[in-house]
């Protein structure tokens, strides 16, 4: 008789856990115990490790900035000026304004045939501080805040924060502040009622529960050795004056923010998580920045890794993904060889590389679990992002769907296809529709991601690996 033929196997398509592909003995690599030769497990361990250090140091964009230029200034990264000698192999990046970036890795081919983009944004929610924040009220000293993309307002209340920012002087000169980080610092709050008197406060709907002007950081209590009014604003000023050379005024010309207090550490007993504040979205950040210094040579197609700001705020602005900006900087790369700006969007390739919302099995109501992604099952791959129906998204053509599959296979990634939660329940958006406003075809790909935009995230070591692995075959392709 004929065999029967295996239809379920070959038909079906049936995501596994990434864990069922790791080779090892299920210790994670230097975990007490653990004898294992190196594997894919070690590699994904040590780039999960590399992954802490730079979120650890690095809280707002201007820091990412900063920290990712050092990395790329050490694998042979040079400052981008306009009429430089470009050639296959070169690598590049400019700095804008000091709180975006974008880097390139000259190919082989014209620019004109399109390059290979990976982009991702280092903004995160967080509290800024208004430009005259310093008040004193009941002999207490609060910075006044106004929060920066989209929060749940009472996440932010009794948790440690910590301050970091720059103030630009009149005199020209920018001084860095970060007060909290080290352990010996101070650090921060936002006060919250005590359950006993917070009846009212607890009947109301969770959006109103915390007003947004009372979000005020308390930053000190002990008054200056005087006989005038407030006394301790006065001693919080005579203390950043000593410390900093500043006024009150100078807050005026600030951009200072409170951010959590949270270091980054794995999570978990088998340590297969990790918990930190601002995945969202500098797990695809460095995703992209380590695939691009990982290049040898000159690949096929010009690799470009952006750094972008303002996404949580709409991507406007100077460092925002709509400014001009990133058409500058492809532009002077065109000029090189003489490719036209046009020719090359055309027939470019962009991966929007920012998280997902990973599936809760404590908040199962609001996903749809057959098309949402998993911790654990790869990077996640999203055909549009947007809200209810398709509103604000860029909807990746077929095409280039299957065409990332396949490179994807072909580079022995792990991936999985997802939405952002059921049709009618909400939605998000990335940086993908301003690439694809471009005339350049592209697609989200990035890390799904727990309690997102709260000031704890968690995301799946293996899932952080796989996104890496996955930005350096789209370089590379």
């Amino acid at each position: 008789m004929e065999e029967k033929k295996d239809y379920r196997a070959e038909l079906f398509y049936e995501p596994k856990n990434g864990y069922d592909f790791l080779k090892g003995c299920g210790v994670p690599t230097g975990y007490d115990g653990c004898v294992c030769p190196p594997t894919e497990r070690e590699l994904m361990d040590k780039y999960c490790s590399e992954y802490i250090r730079f979120l650890d140091n690095s809280r707002t964009e201007r820091e990412c900035v900063v920290n990712a230029i050092e990395l790329a200034k050490a694998e042979g990264f040079t400052e981008f000026v306009p009429g430089m000698e470009l050639k296959p192999g070169s690598r590049v990046y400019y700095n804008n304004r000091g709180k975006a970036l974008m880097l390139a890795v000259l190919g082989s081919e014209p620019m004109s045939r399109g390059i290979n983009i990976a982009a991702a944004h280092t903004d995160s929610p967080r509290l800024d501080l208004k430009q005259l924040p310093l008040y004193e009220d009941s002999e207490l000293a609060f910075f006044k805040t106004h929060y920066y993309g989209g929060i749940k307002k009472y996440q932010w209340t009794a948790i440690p924060l910590e301050l970091h920012g720059s103030i630009a002087l009149k005199s020209g000169e920018t001084l860095d502040i970060v007060i909290g980080r080290d352990k010996s610092d101070p650090i921060f709050t936002v006060s919250d009622l005590l359950p006993h008197l917070a009846g009212e406060q607890m009947a109301k709907k969770m959006s109103e529960g915390i007003k947004a002007e009372s979000m005020n950081i308390l930053i000190g209590s002990a008054p200056y050795d005087d006989d005038g009014s407030d006394r301790v604003k006065l001693a919080v000023l005579a203390y950043l004056n000593s410390q900093y050379g500043i006024r009150e005024e100078d807050f005026i010309s600030a951009e200072l923010c409170a951010v959590p207090a949270f270091d980054v550490r794995y999570l978990g007993l088998d340590r297969s998580l990790i918990g930190g504040y601002g995945h969202d979205d500098r797990v695809c950040t460095f995703a992209e920045l380590r695939a691009i210094l990982d290049i040898k040579g000159a690949p096929r197609r010009t690799a470009v890794c952006i750094f972008a700001d303002k996404e949580e705020t709409g991507s406007d602005g100077v460092s925002g993904m709509k400014s001009g900006a990133f058409e500058w900087f492809i532009h002077q790369l065109c000029k090189a060889d003489g490719s036209e700006l046009d020719d090359c969007f055309a027939n470019s390739l962009c991966v929007s590389a920012d998280v997902t919302a990973a599936f809760d099995p404590n908040y199962p109501d609001v996903s749809e679990k057959r098309n949402s992604a998993r911790l654990n099952y790869g990077v996640a791959l999203c055909k549009f992002t947007g809200s209810r129906g398709k509103s604000g998204t860029n909807d990746a053509p077929a095409e280039l769907v299957a065409k990332i599959r396949r490179i994807l296979d072909n580079n022995s990634v792990q991936w999985q296809m997802c939405e952002m939660g059921k049709v009618d329940q909400g939605g998000g958006g990335t940086v993908a529709m301003f690439m694809g406003n471009r005339n350049i075809d592209t697609i989200d790909a990035g890390v799904p991601v727990l309690s997102m935009h709260a000031p704890y995230e968690v995301v799946a070591a293996y899932d952080c690996y796989m996104t890496y692995k996955c930005m350096y075959a789209v370089y590379t392709d």
